[in-house]
Parts: structure tokens; C-alpha cells; sequence
């Protein structure tokens, strides 16, 4: 099984403009809304590969109650608690005209610890040896920088494999608790470390200072550039094929799907990642944060460059 965890959970409002101008009145040529947040993006990825996962997430308000209705719909187990306030609404605004997507999150509702240590119980005494758990998103206010090294920590000793996908801090602290696998951008992992990554060369050896931390796979996710893959058996330089992008919002969430769709049906860790890249390629193909279509990465798996370091 795998669990999906999103404690700072949306609604992605997708506005498209053609020409957006800073200052000025801009006018929507179409609107969509979807249930959004990292983790939950993760899990419609997943089960648009095909899998099943069951979404954890920290809803409240009339937002929040849209998103579980929206999980109902899309046929995803979820597990959801009533937090304070009204989940937040982030707005991307996507002009295709111009090639630009500029994203506005809102910060969302606050939590109590309590709230998050009767979440934390609940997915603790359900997770069995085995199981994948990501972990990824922002912190909701009111959670301390270290929520994700202590779930990660419940987690592992319930016998759970976590994945993490977190930045800052964040990421920083989640490390101390040794997930079996994390998804840095080469900017994230390169601020943490205090210096530029800016060779491959420089990507690797950053990540096997993570290996040496206890930290089993490392994905140094490139944007546009692809990624760079390093376990203990080898380190590859991944290139996806080029596409036409009609969204960025998700596309990193969609390689931590497959990571976690592959890995949790015993793929071999290369033809995993080789999985991630298709489908993040495939993720940008769609509108919104919809996930992307099994044809399509299907169709773009062949097409996936793969270099041995």
C-alpha cells in the first residue's frame, strides 16, 4: 500500500490569460479547479499509472470539503481531518501565449500539535512493513519544522519505506530521520549544502553526502533538464523527451508518483526512474494539475535518455 501525506492541502484554481500584463486588468479565457497539495497530487498520479494509494490530508471549511468530495470522485481512499479554518485556494496563472506560469499559493489554515499527533496515530497504527509513505508539501502554520522527521521516524518504525519531498528546513530536518528516498531540485539541495550545483559532477557528489546520511536514493529533480539519479547500485543522468508544456504545476509530484508506483511494485530503481521521467514529461502535457494519461507516458517511455554516470 502506499499513503500519501498532505497536512497543507488546496484547491489549484488554474486561470489562463493570453498576454498577462503586471498592472493592469487581465481577463480569463477559461477557469478550472482541482483538488490539490503535493501529496494528493501524488496519489492522482498514481492512480493514473494504474495503482492505489490512500490520501491522508488536513482539510477544513467549504475547500476542504470540496477536496474530499473531489477525492471521492476520483476514486481515491483518503483519510481526512477537520483542521481550523478554510483549506487555502492557490491560483496558478498560465498564459500559454507568452510561455509564462506564475504561481500564488496562499499560506492556509493554522493546526494544533494535537491534531497533527491524532493524524500521525491513525497512520502510524495502519501502515504495515513494507508500505510507502510520502511524505511532501509545505507545512501547514502552527506545525513545527520538524513534523516530517517525526512522521518519518513513526512511520519507519512501523516498518513503512518514506519518501520525502520537502525544501528549506524542512527538508533539512526531515533528513535527520533517514528516509529511504528524497526529491531536492539541484537549488534546494544545493542551498541546503551552502553552494552552486552547477555540473552534473557536483549533483552526484552532493547526493552521496545525503547516501552517507542514511539516505538510500536520492532524485536531484532539473526542471526542464531532467534529473539525476543516484542509489547504491550507480548513478544515472536522465533526460525526458521534449513536449509541449500546457502546465508545469504537479510535474514534480508526478515523479515522486511513479518513484513510489514503481518501486511499491518491485521495479528495478533505474527502470523506476525511467518511469518518473515519462511521466513527468506526460504531466506537463495536461491543463491544470490534472494527472497525466496512461497513453501518454506509455508513449513517452521509449523516448527517455538514460546515461550511466
Amino acid at each position: 500500500m502506499i499513503y500519501t501525506v498532505t497536512l497543507n492541502p488546496a484547491i489549484d484554481k488554474t486561470v489562463y490569460v493570453d498576454r498577462f500584463t503586471i498592472d493592469a486588468v487581465n481577463r480569463a479565457t477559461k477557469v478550472r479547479q482541482d483538488p490539490g497539495g503535493k501529496g494528493i497530487n501524488v496519489s492522482k498520479t498514481i492512480r493514473a499509472l494504474g495503482g492505489t494509494s490512500t490520501a491522508f490530508a488536513i482539510v477544513g471549511g467549504a475547500t476542504g470539503a470540496l477536496i474530499a468530495s473531489s477525492l471521492d470522485k476520483l476514486g481515491i481512499s483518503k483519510q481526512v481531518f477537520e483542521g481550523l479554518g478554510s483549506t487555502r485556494t492557490n491560483t496558478k496563472i498560465v498564459d500559454l501565449a507568452l510561455g509564462t506560469y506564475t504561481d500564488v499559493n496562499e499560506p492556509g489554515a493554522s493546526v494544533t500539535q494535537s491534531l497533527l499527533d491524532d493524524a500521525l496515530a491513525i497512520l502510524a497504527l495502519q501502515v504495515s512493513p513494507g508500505d510507502i509513505v510520502v511524505l511532501s508539501g509545505s507545512l501547514p502554520v502552527g506545525a513545527p519544522t520538524n513534523t516530517y522527521a517525526t512522521w518519518a521516524r513513526a512511520c519507519r518504525k512501523a516498518g513503512a519505506r518514506v519518501f520525502l519531498d520537502a525544501d528549506g528546513e524542512v527538508l533539512k530536518a526531515g533528513l535527520a530521520a533517514k528516509p529511504e528516498l528524497v526529491k531536492p531540485n539541484e537549488v534546494e539541495l544545493g542551498r541546503m549544502l551552502g553552494r552552486e550545483l552547477d555540473t552534473t559532477d557536483k549533483i552526484v557528489e552532493a547526493a552521496r553526502e545525503l547516501q552517507d546520511q542514511g539516505i538510500s536514493q536520492v532524485m536531484v529533480s532539473m526542471g526542464g533538464e531532467g534529473a539525476v539519479y543516484v542509489t547504491a547500485a550507480g548513478a544515472w543522468r536522465l533526460r525526458q523527451p521534449a513536449v509541449e508544456v500546457v502546465s508545469t504545476v504537479g510535474a514534480g509530484d508526478s515523479v515522486v508518483a511513479a518513484l513510489a508506483y514503481a518501486l511499491d511494485a518491485g521495479m528495478e530503481p533505474i527502470d523506476a526512474a525511467r518511469l518518473a521521467m515519462a511521466t513527468g514529461a506526460a504531466t506537463v502535457m495536461r491543463p491544470g494539475t490534472e494527472p497525466a494519461r496512461r497513453e501518454d507516458i506509455d508513449a513517452l517511455l521509449p523516448q527517455v535518455d538514460v546515461e550511466e554516470l
